[in-house]
């Protein structure tokens, strides 16, 4: 029998594709349970830890807090949240201890005698009602009024989704809490459908959040991050804002999508619905996305835009017309689907920056390449634009 073929490639070899980029989503072998999310006490002894609830007055050089907001419903058993969809938002505050001298964004999880030497923990804990959500998040604007919200991506439960924010936060050494928007993603590989129906479901309660902090004249910038398929929400949610028009909203936005698993035909779509933004949306795309290769098999080999090629001079004439960046990351090596883009974290005052507004002119849309010293800088493919990032 002929063995059949796809674009190209054995249909064995596409299986085998779908199954290492499958993998690389699925992350770590071993999931944490909700287990990570009970606060533990450190011991006395070890320097530089926080060794307290969330209201300790201690001076602690190793320790970020976390604001989370989540439209999953409660597992009032293990105290933790589910994949089931909630009908309203629940929010929480945490404070982690973050161990010392880390190599790379592997998270390590708590065992039931922490290490803080070596592992994230969970030191503080409590639930906020909605007001107090706000004002806690008020409180942690940075001095130039800007606040980020963490979209996480396919097959995340809460507690991965939670412990990755704190690793960014603590590598991209950001004031203030960072925000996790948690989505109901159903944490398991075969889940892909059911979470894109997921992310889909959760546009209002996202764009609630966002209108909720931009609604302060303290804030003048939301960082919006969204990693693969957070990307896809986080494009629904501001095409749903431009709907309402919102543009008091859209104007303080700075998109971010991280290998954005999104057809390309619908992100031209999001794109015409949405107009150009205050600020440039910009894109971290990767033509080596193991990932993405799995999921644009999984949508009938339709193309991605986490997989843009900025060397195709279509995508970098389109970069130009619609007004993006498009940031070619592939130089930044990573063991897992989201370490890639965890690395950025270590680059975040260059990137806050950029995206912040402070760079931000017209002649900074286009292509660029992002290397492994930290500084985007114009692809050479490109016709104009000077370098942005570290000098």
């Amino acid at each position: 029998m002929t063995e059949q073929r796809l674009n190209g490639f054995p249909m064995g070899a596409k299986a085998m594709l779908v199954a290492i980029g499958l993998a690389m989503l699925a992350g770590c072998a071993t999931r944490p349970s909700p287990d990570v999310l009970n606060p533990v006490r450190l011991p006395v002894h070890l320097p530089g830890h926080l060794n307290a609830s969330l209201h300790s007055d201690e001076a602690a050089a190793n320790h970020v807090n976390v604001l989370a907001a989540t439209n999953r419903s409660p597992d009032t058993a293990r105290g933790g949240f589910g994949s089931a969809w909630a009908d309203n938002l629940t929010y929480e505050q945490y404070a982690f201890s973050v161990p010392p001298n880390r190599k790379d964004t592997a998270i390590t999880y708590p065992t039931a005698r922490p290490d803080p030497e070596r592992q994230f923990a969970v030191i503080g804990r409590k639930q906020l009602a909605k007001a107090a959500f706000v004002q806690a998040a008020l409180g942690s604007v940075q001095s130039d009024g800007t606040v980020g919200i963490f979209v996480h991506g396919y097959n995340y439960s809460y507690q991965e989704a939670l412990f990755r924010t704190a690793q960014i936060a603590a590598d991209a050494n950001i004031p203030g809490s960072p925000i996790l928007f948690s989505w109901p993603s159903a944490a398991a590989v075969a889940g892909y459908v059911a979470d894109r129906d997921a992310a889909l479901s959760s546009r209002s309660d996202l764009d609630s959040l966002i209108t909720s902090l931009s609604a302060s004249g303290k804030v003048k910038r939301v960082i919006l991050f969204g990693h693969s398929m957070g990307g896809f929400l986080v494009m629904e949610t501001v095409r749903e804002l431009k709907l309402q028009h919102r543009d008091d909203v859209i104007g303080k936005l700075a998109v971010i999508l991280a290998a954005p698993d999104i057809d390309v035909d619908v992100f031209r779509s999001q794109l015409k619905d949405i107009g150009r933004m205050p600020i440039p949306i910009s894109l971290l795309v990767s033509k080596d996305d193991r990932a993405l290769v799995a999921s644009s098999f999984i949508a009938g080999e339709r193309a991605r835009v986490g997989r843009l090629d900025i060397d195709d001079p279509v995508i970098r004439e389109a970069a130009l017309k619609e007004r993006l960046r498009v940031i070619d990351i592939t130089s930044i090596q990573a063991s897992d689907g989201m370490g890639r883009y965890a690395s950025l974290a270590k680059f975040g005052a260059q990137l806050a920056s950029f995206e912040s507004g402070k760079r931000s002119t017209a002649g900074e849309v286009g292509a660029y390449v992002f290397d492994a010293a930290g500084a985007a800088v114009a692809s050479p493919f490109r016709l104009a634009g000077r370098v942005v990032g570290s000098q």
